[in-house]
């Protein structure tokens, strides 16, 4: 495989084909080198229009929907960044090189360790990484921006408590087979905006189903 040519491919025949327009985010797809951090066995998918497996029933999400993601963030280089479900680390990485700093958090510890190697291989120091159940808790602090990398079944308010006035949050809510990615800005102390995004697919996070959720 010719890796720059299916790089180059994946940043301007699938990503800027689905609307991202955004050159920062185009930059990023095509320098931050998404095959390190494909599991082994899937590298020829590195940079297919398709979920990769990761194990525990996760899947690397699909270039497209981290396109999109990434610029529904709208991020600079002074924002803070919480990232719930490390997952692979590919996303990390990319929201490393868009904001000051990243907050890392996932269930499972092999995860972190995996996605800690290959960020520290890549040089992306601005990240912290952490063991954690996001349905249970959240780091401490607000964040400009988090972005959830598994979807809800309904939305919880907790995510937006955790965003500074102007924070914008990207999550995926809904059950098969209709789910909407969705961006929330925090709007007051107590208030917030919708706009809806697109419809996809993404596996559920962990535990989220078994948490109390809220609806609005």
């Amino acid at each position: 495989m010719n890796i720059d040519f299916a790089r180059q491919q994946m940043v301007e025949q699938q990503v800027r084909a689905w609307e991202v327009f955004d050159d920062a985010i185009l930059e990023v797809l095509a320098k931050v080198p998404r095959e390190h951090f494909v599991p082994e066995r899937f590298r020829a998918l590195a940079f297919a229009d398709t979920e990769i497996p990761l194990g525990h029933g996760q899947y690397m999400m699909t270039p497209t929907v981290e396109g999109r993601l990434l610029q529904s963030l709208d991020l600079n280089g002074n924002d803070s960044v919480l990232e719930i479900g490390t997952g692979s680390g590919f996303l990390t990485a990319c929201l490393s090189r868009l904001a000051a700093a990243v907050t890392s958090v996932d269930i499972y510890a092999e995860f972190i360790s995996a996605a800690g190697e290959r960020l520290a291989e890549g040089g992306f120091d601005n990240v912290e990484l952490v063991t954690l159940d996001a349905t249970g808790e959240l780091p401490a602090g607000q964040f400009d921006a988090i972005a959830v990398t598994a979807s809800i079944p309904v939305f919880d308010p907790r995510y937006v408590m955790a965003l500074r006035p102007g924070g914008r949050l990207f999550v995926v809510i809904g059950e098969d087979p209709i789910m909407e990615a969705r961006l929330v800005i925090r709007t007051g102390d107590s208030d917030w905006r919708t706009e809806s995004l697109f419809e996809t697919h993404l596996a559920p996070l962990v535990n989220a189903a078994l948490r109390p959720q809220f609806a609005f």
